[in-house]
């Protein structure tokens, strides 16, 4: 059996985290190193390591992922933000389970870091 990434055990509730919002299929929390002042990490409940693992059997996931941050930004406060995937470590992926950054509250330039 392959060892729990750290989204999965917080997902199980191993290790605390300030969740913003949960239901069925994902789970939100707030980041612990924020890049704006609104920082959310949306993280499906199923293991997937990145989106490029996905198939058209996840298209409703990963819909509802996109779907799910786009709420939380509005709930916050915020109708201007930016959704992040990162796709491997050479993207900045330094966790191997899917996750979606929800990013605003400041200037967020273009290209992106």
């Amino acid at each position: 059996m392959s060892e729990k990434s750290l989204f999965t055990r917080i997902i199980d509730r191993e290790i605390p985290a300030e969740i913003v919002f949960e239901d069925d299929l994902c789970i939100a929390i707030r980041d612990v190193n924020p890049q704006a002042p609104l920082h959310v990490l949306v993280i499906p409940k199923q293991p997937v390591t990145k989106i490029s693992d996905g198939d058209s059997g996840d298209a409703g996931l990963f819909g509802h992922l996109l779907l799910t941050a786009a709420d939380i930004a509005s709930r916050e406060g915020h109708e201007d933000f930016r959704l992040v995937i990162n796709n491997g470590a050479g993207a900045g992926q330094s966790v191997f389970h899917l996750h979606v950054h929800v990013l605003a509250g400041r200037g967020l330039g273009w290209p992106p870091g």
